[in-house]
């Protein structure tokens, strides 16, 4: 259901919508990242 000009807050939403949602995988990325094992260390070869 659309609404038309009701004072500006339904074209506020167009924006706050997909920021929430890009805050919201960026903060569910970082939670995970976090639990997640460091990294082993790689071998570097070095040249002769």
């Amino acid at each position: 259901m659309m609404f038309a000009h009701q004072g500006g807050w339904d074209e506020m939403l167009y924006a706050l919508v997909p920021i929430g949602l890009i805050f919201g995988l960026l903060w569910l990325a970082q939670s995970r990242a976090k639990k997640l094992p460091p990294p082993e260390p790689t071998a570097r070869v070095e040249p002769d």
